[in-house]
């Protein structure tokens, strides 16, 4: 059972965990590896260097939509792709444990599942941009949330 007075924080918890975590991905990117030092990384990997430059930009607006609940949904499922790629291009080869030489699976694929659990859930409390379904429901939820 859902408990509907507490499930609409229990979102925002996620959404705004997740939209850290992706603003501290990005950050590592930007102002540690550089922009240009993440897309020479790309490149070694047999992509072309410049979708390092749009995976930081997802990142970025992501973690920023996350954050302040905008588009909550399609900034959650947007961010699962990268994870993917992640795992089928870098960590997967590393087995499953993060703790492995180069970084196994299990964190990313792990953040992919949280990412579609904040799509399934929604914005949560305190959205900027509440879902249209939250709205029309006077900010309550309705449907399999209130059972």
């Amino acid at each position: 059972m859902i408990d509907s007075r507490t499930a609409p924080y229990a979102a925002l918890v996620l959404r705004v965990t997740l939209g850290a975590l992706f603003l501290a991905h990005a950050s590592l990117k930007l102002f540690v590896f550089t922009p240009a030092g993440t897309a020479k990384f790309f490149g070694s990997l047999g992509f072309p260097p410049e979708l390092a430059y749009l995976i930081m930009t997802v990142e970025v607006l992501s973690g920023v939509a996350l954050i302040l609940g905008v588009r909550t949904r399609y900034a959650a499922l947007a961010g699962i792709p990268i994870l993917l790629g992640a795992i089928f291009s870098v960590h997967g080869a590393a087995g499953f444990f993060f703790t492995n030489p180069k970084g196994g699976w299990e964190f990313p694929a792990f953040w992919a599942i949280a990412l579609a659990a904040q799509a399934l859930l929604g914005d949560g409390a305190y959205a900027l941009r509440p879902s249209r379904d939250v709205e029309a429901a006077g900010g309550q939820l309705s449907g399999a949330h209130s059972r």
